[in-house]
């Protein structure tokens, strides 16, 4: 059992050290233009048409959800009579 359990050790570690890491380019100049340039366009839309997306889909689902919350206040604030 500690056998089994010092090899399965050794060959976590040699896979997480010897795991090939990706080089990425770095964007980070790129964005900073991005988001810095004054064009009159709100920062959590600068993103194009995914930001754009993401916060027409957060709106509604807020605004939904008060719809609800509300309604389920209106619903238990006047319980139904027993006949």
């Amino acid at each position: 059992m500690l056998r089994n359990l010092q090899a399965l050790r050794q060959i976590a570690q040699r896979t997480i050290s010897t795991a090939s890491r990706r080089q990425f380019e770095n964007k980070v100049s790129e964005k900073q233009k991005l988001f810095q340039e004054n064009n009159g366009i709100p920062v959590h839309l600068k993103g194009g048409a995914t930001d754009a997306l993401l916060y027409r889909a957060t709106m509604v689902l807020t605004i939904g959800g008060t719809a609800y919350a509300i309604y389920q206040l209106a619903v238990a604030s006047f319980p139904k009579k027993q006949d």
